[in-house]
């Protein structure tokens, strides 16, 4: 069994440096693009992509490479987590989020803390956020079943695709979320933005785990220990 101390450690670093990639690729992104959204948010998107790759191989098996709220919540769920276990990572996760975000402005010579002023409000971007938290914790429950040496290539590909298929760019994270709120590039979000996010979120990963209740063959009552 690793130790707890192992395992934040791998969350810290893998969240901190998935927020770094997410907020730098952005800045690069944009200043490379000459304007184009697009360009940028391709760049972005295939960054993001990419490092979770990387981050799910090297990290997964320490910690389980959750670097999101939302994939420990639905591990607790699965009696894979206990409580303690969770407050920790998800205290870790928030923290090492808002570390990244430094960590790229630092890299960029921009302020360390600005304030999100990209506004990211309404239905669509709610219901965006449900889809997207939807996606990506049923392809984690339902890929770990069934191919989980392919969870890496699995999260990679998804995020990719929802970067591209939802509104909102597919926070999909409560810690990726309120840690965006702490910059005002490409990546950001106001923080008043926040909480209608998160909710959606929450939202979303609730109805992922009824699906994968009803989907899955070894789903049982009563998971959580």
């Amino acid at each position: 069994m690793i130790s707890l101390s192992r395992r934040l450690l791998a969350e810290f670093l893998g969240t901190a440096l998935l927020l770094s990639t997410v907020v730098g690729s952005g800045i690069m992104g944009v200043a490379l693009s000459d304007g184009n959204d697009g360009l940028a948010l391709l760049a972005n998107a295939a960054a993001t992509a990419g490092m979770l790759y990387v981050l799910i191989v090297l990290l997964g098996p320490v910690s389980g490479a959750h670097f999101n709220p939302l994939v420990s919540l639905t591990l607790r769920l699965r009696g894979e987590l206990s409580s303690r276990d969770l407050l920790a990572y998800v205290v870790v996760q928030i923290v090492a989020a808002g570390v990244g975000v430094v960590l790229a402005h630092a890299m960029f010579d921009l302020p360390w803390l600005q304030p999100g002023t990209h506004a990211r409000h309404g239905g669509g971007q709610w219901l965006s956020e449900a889809v997207a938290s939807f996606g990506l914790l049923l392809t984690i429950l339902l890929g770990g079943e069934h191919r989980p040496k392919a969870i890496p290539a699995l999260v990679a590909s998804y995020i990719f695709a929802a970067y591209w298929f939802t509104a909102s760019t597919s926070f999909a994270n409560p810690a990726v979320t309120l840690a965006r709120a702490l910059t005002q590039t490409f990546a950001g979000i106001r923080p008043q933005d926040v909480t209608g996010f998160v909710m959606a979120q929450l939202l979303g990963t609730a109805l992922a785990w009824i699906a994968y209740r009803l989907l899955s063959s070894s789903a049982t009552t009563g998971a959580v220990k």
